[in-house]
């Protein structure tokens, strides 16, 4: 096929059509470890696919242990931008020199769709040091999430004109609703607002803690936390090798966050596996508060009722509170 401006219209069209399919096969070409292939396509797509891949890892029960396994490695085993990169990023946003804000940076610990996060040290009454988390935007990612979101607008307006029966599901408004969402999660002050409000929340708590903030070192592309020691939720073998009891810390995510959302109205609605941590305490420790929820009065009222319902197995009184709240 000839290229550049000699090539054919039709076949400029037909290139651009197929390129999805080019991106989605090219992780199959280069030697993708079997159990990654499906995780790697979809990183290939762009970020707002990639929190797809997310959600989609925390439902075994739909798409299967097999194909969970493989899109979990989305949560926080991303490809990580350079420490270079990184360094210029918190000197654009604190001003200065890295050096004048952390006695030491180390290598990216984990990397996700949006940000990767670094341990640092800082140093505090003299020479005592405190190790912290600095989480870093990934440079350009608000340029790429746009460039996502055209073909989902895209998407979701050829559904609404096509198939008349999936208007009732507003396509172009769940779009709406994640582009909100989005831009929200990009700026890391507001996460650090959640952090702080949800501390204050849980102050009396047993079981269950966020990190500290340093809003010192904290700015719209730039969050540093506490840094957390301690098991992944997820690590099965190293919570039985800490003797710990797996159905207790299963109730106290439960209780955790029917307390947070009934009791204060304001709860972490990204709690996936690979946010939650268990600390040397035996605490559970969540991270990662770019999406936060909030119901008012009535909307607590609802949930009530619905969990009311569906505890005792009354489905008909759970279907009802539906209707009387407006869902259906």
């Amino acid at each position: 096929v000839p290229k550049g401006p000699a090539r054919p219209p039709p076949i400029k069209a037909a290139l651009v059509a197929t390129a999805p399919i080019r991106w989605l096969s090219a992780p199959f070409r280069v030697g993708t470890p079997q159990e990654k292939r499906i995780s790697s396509a979809i990183a290939a797509l762009g970020p707002s696919y990639i929190k797809l891949g997310q959600f989609l890892a925390t439902r075994a029960d739909g798409i299967g242990p097999e194909l969970a396994k493989d899109l979990s490695h989305l949560q926080d085993r991303m490809a990580p931008f350079s420490m270079e990169q990184a360094r210029h990023a918190i000197e654009t946003a604190l001003g200065g020199r890295l050096e004048d804000h952390y006695t030491s940076f180390g290598p990216p610990v984990a990397a996700a769709s949006i940000a990767q996060v670094h341990k640092a040290e800082v140093e505090e009454s003299g020479r005592h040091r405190r190790a912290v988390a600095v989480k870093v935007l990934r440079p350009g990612v608000e340029r790429r999430f746009k460039a996502d979101l055209d073909s989902y607008y895209f998407a979701a307006r050829q559904i609404e004109r096509f198939h008349p029966p999936s208007r009732r599901l507003q396509p172009v408004a769940v779009v709406d609703t994640l582009k909100r969402t989005t831009e929200l999660e990009m700026d890391l002050r507001l996460e650090a607002a959640a952090i702080s409000e949800m501390a204050e929340n849980i102050a009396g708590d047993e079981g269950f803690r966020v990190p500290d903030v340093d809003w010192k070192r904290t700015s719209r592309r730039i969050l540093t936390l506490d840094w957390i020691d301690g098991s992944p939720i997820s690590d099965h073998a190293a919570l039985d090798a800490r003797g710990l009891d797996k159905k207790a810390l299963g109730l106290v995510v439960i209780r955790s966050f029917l307390k947070h959302a009934m009791r204060d109205g304001f709860f972490h609605a990204d709690m996936h596996q690979g946010n939650l941590f268990v600390d040397h305490q035996g605490l559970v420790t969540a991270v990662d508060f770019g999406i936060m929820g909030r119901l008012g009065p009535k909307e607590r009222r609802f949930l009530a009722e619905i969990l009311h319902g569906l505890i005792p197995r009354d489905y008909r009184r759970a279907a009802w509170v539906h209707f009387w709240a407006g869902y259906v």
